[in-house]
């Protein structure tokens, strides 16, 4: 163990310049050695299922710990004794440690330097085994507040990705693992359009900047282009909600999956089955795409390594972008520049540069160990990826030789958004969590999750909603929903 080998080189020094401390742990030590057998009788005395090599395991694990604190304590006492005796010596002269005769300096800097040693030994013993608890459970004058708006029920299996129109009127698409991509009412829940045109699993949603177009990117190998028309429904009074501080963590158990055959969400659902462009050039999957500023070009990203970049009046590929070594998990362009990133499998995503016609340069980029499951934009001059190493770290566009931030998490990160007003990331986890962070990495909130409200199986996506402060957060997961959420960030967490 790493924590032992230091702590036991600390003490082996402190054997060597005190005899009598070294007896005392030698026979500390000697008596430690006959615990263990007398622990382990102890534990198989009890009913316990574990394995006996286990058992004994655990307990030779718990044997060093306790061996280790008990020298660190034995030590703590014997720099005390030393710091008495220095007292006592001072007192003998008329003078004492916390003040007196600065001639008698040389005693006073020992004693000082005997007390911070300690303080320094201690520091760094506790320092690396509780700085990742102690930095999830900050403390904060003020809690973040979310309440869960809406939630969104048709889908007839998983959800992979959720977007937000960019022209009037604003309604919610999801894209499906059931062949089918959904426009939904914000304020209502209900359906308002079925796109079913793709002959695979919809892996992506995205919506052109000032037309009612949808680009959705599936498993058929193909993207399609298609137009939409929606009419909103009168709102109707709202239900009772809950609302739960963020950070709120309710004993979870699954609860039964809402079957969508039985709601009659798919009946009233008006559906366009024919795209008014097809782009099918991939010879794998297609995971993801998005339309380039001013929506006159598409870029795609594939299973089969590439992206390709696509005029859209024409259908056909300009520009094919290759380089990645495995599959590609994402891709994301700039809001106002000719700017393309990609993700993949290989563990890095690649940063590619449109705004020169006659030079197309790309900068790869390193910073994960494990798949990059999303890199995305900034309205600033930042990228923010997410990987499934568990980390997610933010960029500078103009110096991204390393990040600027590193979150550091417990579950693999999904595909993350960031918030272009109030610059929050929004960071969907495998483990059904989803949390809230600033963009200097600072954990800003965690939505509640339990028996009525949250997802019930991994999140996949989410997004953000500028437009509508009442329900300004999106999220959707493999339960077969989407849910809409309104945040409330204090002000001064967000300056923390």
């Amino acid at each position: 163990m790493p924590v032992e080998s230091g702590n036991s080189a600390a003490a082996r020094q402190a054997k060597q310049k005190r005899k009598s401390h070294s007896l005392s742990i030698r026979r500390t030590n000697s008596t430690e050695q006959d615990r263990p057998s007398g622990h382990r009788d102890m534990l198989e005395a009890q009913d316990s299922k574990l394995p006996l090599s286990l058992r004994s395991n655990l307990m030779d694990l718990f044997g060093q710990i306790e061996r280790e604190f008990e020298n660190l304590y034995i030590e703590n006492i014997e720099l005390r004794r030393e710091i008495d005796s220095l007292n006592e010596r001072l007192a003998g002269e008329g003078q004492t440690v916390d003040g007196g005769d600065l001639t008698k300096g040389a005693l006073k800097t020992k004693a000082s330097h005997s007390t911070s040693q300690l303080s320094q030994k201690l520091k760094t013993t506790y320092k690396a085994s509780t700085s990742k608890i102690v930095s999830s459970f900050k403390a904060t004058t003020s809690r973040a507040v979310c309440q869960l708006v809406k939630e969104y029920v048709g889908h007839r299996d998983g959800i992979w990705d959720l977007a937000l129109t960019r022209t009037q009127p604003t309604v919610l698409g999801t894209a499906s693992a059931d062949h089918c991509a959904m426009l939904w009412s914000i304020e209502t829940g209900k359906c308002l359009l079925k796109y079913a045109g793709h002959a695979g699993s919809v892996n992506s949603i995205k919506f052109h900047p000032t037309e009612q177009m949808a680009l959705t990117a599936s498993g058929d190998q193909t993207a399609h282009i298609w137009r939409y028309m929606v009419q909103l429904p009168l709102p109707q009074p709202q239900a009772d909600i809950s609302q739960l501080s963020c950070d709120d963590d309710v004993d979870f158990s699954d609860k039964d999956e809402a079957d969508p055959e039985g709601d009659g969400v798919m009946m009233e659902c008006p559906t366009v089955r024919l795209a008014t462009t097809t782009l099918k050039s991939h010879q794998g999957v297609v995971i993801a795409a998005d339309w380039l500023v001013g929506g006159r070009q598409v870029v795609t990203a594939s299973w089969d390594r590439a992206a390709n970049l696509y005029e859209v009046e024409t259908s056909e590929p300009v520009h094919t972008l290759t380089g990645h070594d495995q599959e590609l998990t994402h891709c994301c362009t700039h809001p106002t520049q000719r700017l393309v990133v990609t993700s993949s499998r290989d563990t890095t995503f690649r940063l590619w540069d449109f705004r020169d016609p006659s030079i197309h340069s790309v900068n790869v980029f390193q910073g994960h160990t494990d798949t990059v499951t999303s890199a995305v934009f900034t309205a600033g001059d930042n990228v923010v990826s997410g990987s499934d190493d568990r980390t997610v770290k933010v960029w500078d566009l103009k110096n991204m030789r390393s990040p600027i931030a590193t979150i550091r998490t417990d579950s693999a990160v999904n595909r993350i958004s960031v918030s272009a007003t109030q610059r929050i990331i929004a960071l969907p986890h495998d483990n059904r969590q989803v949390r809230l962070f600033d963009m200097a990495g600072v954990r800003l909130a965690r939505l509640p999750r339990s028996n009525r409200q949250g997802h019930r199986r991994m999140v996949c996506c989410s997004a953000w909603n500028e437009e509508n402060q009442a329900c300004n957060l999106f999220t959707c997961g493999f339960d077969r929903q989407a849910i809409g959420w309104n945040i409330n960030i204090p002000a001064l967490l967000q300056e923390k």
